[in-house]
């Protein structure tokens, strides 16, 4: 059974799916995790400790899943392929971990700050960890390639710079009308059935920005990751 402080912080995380952080109210929070406000603020100080203890988790859950899939008996290339594999499928699901790992943060998320210096320690202790605020892109991807232990470590941070690139600059959606086109299909008539927009907005559509990775880029990290944990070489340049 879920504790208080993890009621608290699904809740705050589900409210995100609706709202924007600005609109999020600690009361909502409270009454919605059935504790008292009191509860609420005990556990987390304020609505900032609240964002901190939020960002922090999404940043410890990834990092679990990343340990999960090293453990999982197979060559290392394939695990550190997998971890790629999971850092862009958490990535296009989790909005918070995409900013974390990428650092484009938008509005409607919680950026919070490290508590300010001098402040008196939260007495959760879970919340003094959160309290020094969320870590910083390099920051997570050093914390995601020391889960590889120092054997592996390079090749770790490198499997998951490969997925960030994917998770930054995904490969382009290619508009319906030019498919008809490739197929030799009148692109009016392909525009006519429809894309659902006008003007042949449909390269403006939202890309194929958060699908896993493709097999062709699976293959191409799999051989440089087998060439790479074989070579005493391991230092990334």
């Amino acid at each position: 059974m879920p504790t208080a402080r993890e009621s608290l912080l699904d809740t705050a995380l589900a409210a995100l799916g609706t709202l924007p952080w600005s609109a999020v109210r600690m009361v909502d929070v409270a009454a919605r995790a059935r504790v008292s406000r009191q509860t609420l603020y005990n556990e987390f100080g304020s609505k900032e400790g609240l964002a901190r203890a939020l960002v922090r988790r999404e940043a410890d859950t990834y990092l679990l899943g990343v340990r999960r899939v090293l453990a999982t008996p197979a060559p290392p290339e394939r695990n550190l392929v997998a971890v790629a594999e999971w850092t862009v499928a958490r990535a296009a699901e989790r909005p918070i971990l995409r900013a974390l790992l990428t650092d484009a943060w938008n509005e409607a998320l919680p950026r919070p700050r490290p508590a300010r210096a001098g402040a008196r320690p939260a007495p959760v202790p879970a919340q003094r960890r959160a309290d020094a605020g969320p870590p910083a892109p390099g920051e997570l991807v050093a914390e995601t390639a020391a889960c590889a232990g120092e054997r592996w470590a390079a090749s770790c941070e490198l499997a998951v710079r490969f997925a960030l690139s994917h998770v930054v600059a995904p490969p382009i959606a290619v508009p319906v009308a030019r498919r008809a086109d490739a197929r030799g299909t009148d692109a009016r008539g392909a525009d006519a059935q429809g894309t659902g927009t006008e003007g042949g907005d449909a390269q403006c559509a939202e890309p194929e920005s958060w699908r896993p990775i493709t097999p062709t880029i699976t293959s191409v990290i799999e051989t440089i990751l087998s060439v790479d944990t074989t070579s005493p070489r391991k230092i990334i340049p």
